[in-house]
């Protein structure tokens, strides 16, 4: 699994994002039964500069604490059979990885979501990531069922890696 983590911004955290974005995607991924070695690419930005890319990309003019850009079309969640239908998007050509997409995180969120949710900076960095790690693999929230799922599933991924809040 290739994991390109950029940290646009200033901010430190209190612990190796790159390692800590591995060990929550590579559960999430478990927990999905990819049977794939997968590459993500995670940005890490600031209010503005998240701001930017959520009004570039999906024309809504604020911040936001992660922006998740799937790369596999898929009609099922986690149904990762449909990216042998799309070989030439969906898999890196020399590594043979899937591309399952782009993750960018609000810095300044994190910490204020962090502070405001009476958590660690940490669960909320591994939080945001198992959350659009989930839509990277075809889940949404758009519905109360499908909210309730895709938060069943977060809270089991970061239980399994002994991150809890408080």
């Amino acid at each position: 699994m290739t994991f390109y983590v950029e940290n646009e911004t200033e901010a430190a955290f209190p612990f190796d994002t790159e390692e800590l974005t591995a060990r929550v995607a590579q559960t999430v991924l478990e927990e999905e039964g990819c049977p794939y070695e997968a590459q993500v690419e995670v940005l890490i930005t600031d209010a503005e500069g998240i701001r930017l890319y959520n009004r570039e990309y999906r024309k809504i003019d604020r911040e936001t604490d992660v922006l998740s850009f799937p790369n596999i079309p898929f009609g099922i969640p986690a149904d990762f059979g449909v990216a042998e239908n799309h070989v030439s998007d969906c898999f890196e050509p020399d590594s043979g990885e899937l591309l399952l997409g782009q993750i960018i995180l609000c810095a300044d969120r994190i910490y204020a979501q962090a502070e405001s949710y009476g958590h660690s900076v940490k669960r909320e960095f591994a939080f945001l990531v198992a959350h659009s790690m989930l839509h990277l693999c075809g889940y949404d929230h758009g519905t109360p069922k499908e909210a309730d799922v895709m938060e069943k599933k977060q809270e089991e991924v970061l239980g399994k890696l002994g991150i809890f809040r408080g």
